[in-house]
């Protein structure tokens, strides 16, 4: 283990798998304490929690759903119980489920924006004041390609990551004054393992890297390592895509 974060303790959000996962052990790769989110599955998040302790680190699980205030004050509250502190939030967990807007009901569009971006909201004022008192407070937050190409039967899921872009900048604005840098990493084109039965995302058919492979979950976390770091103080209100260059936008 290196120790760039040492001292730092981070909350990863939807952490129990794929992107979230790789992020938790990471970060705890370079030396800080981690409290592993996920919305229900128990099992995934204390593997995590195992892994990084079986690798040397310290790491606590919680279950919670980030759409839901007060569970989100309960996790930043465990972290300072465990911890002590908060230097770190990463805005990870979100659904990406797709129908067509035309069949698409409100309660499936708000689905989708209470967890990606209310939840974003939720952990970001939870953890603000402990963020506050770091002095180098650090939150990351996870785009999503579609946000800027645009893809179908996705209106909800572009609309939510695209809103994270606009949060990313607005709080980056709001919050440089105490310290605390605010980036979005974008993936795009990541392999990732997903649910039984559910069919590859149109925008994997339509779109391809220029690398000639997928990325993976590992290739995400280095971005949010980085960005976590000390080498990184100067970088703020940034959108940086990670996608083997299957998209070249601002």
């Amino acid at each position: 283990m290196t120790s760039e974060l040492a001292g730092k303790v981070a909350i990863v959000t939807g952490a129990g798998r794929n992107i979230g996962r790789a992020i938790a052990l990471a970060l705890a790769d370079a030396g800080a304490s981690i409290l592993v989110n996920a919305r229900s599955n128990r099992a995934e998040a204390e593997a995590v929690a195992r892994d990084i302790e079986s690798l040397g680190g310290r790491a606590l699980f919680h279950i919670g759903n980030v759409a839901d205030a007060n569970a989100v004050q309960a996790m930043a509250e465990a972290a300072l119980a465990g911890f002590g502190r908060i230097d770190i939030l990463v805005n990870n967990a979100a659904l990406r489920r797709e129908r067509p807007f035309a069949e698409m009901d409100f309660a499936e569009w708000r689905a989708i924006l209470d967890v990606t971006l209310d939840g974003a909201y939720h952990c970001t004022k939870a953890c603000l004041p402990a963020l506050r008192q770091s002095g180098a407070g650090t939150i990351v937050n996870i785009g999503g390609l579609s946000a800027h190409t645009g893809t179908k039967n996705r209106a909800h899921v572009v609309t939510a990551k695209a809103g994270i872009v606009g949060l990313t900048r607005a709080l980056a604005c709001d919050l440089a004054t105490h310290g605390i840098t605010v980036n979005c990493v974008v993936p795009g084109l990541i392999g990732t393992e997903r649910p039984a039965g559910q069919a590859e995302p149109a925008l994997h058919l339509t779109h391809a890297t220029i690398t000639g492979e997928r990325g993976r979950p590992e290739d995400i976390a280095a971005a949010v390592r980085f960005l976590c770091g000390p080498g990184a103080r100067y970088v703020t209100g940034q959108a940086i895509h990670a996608n083997g260059g299957a998209y070249f936008g601002g």
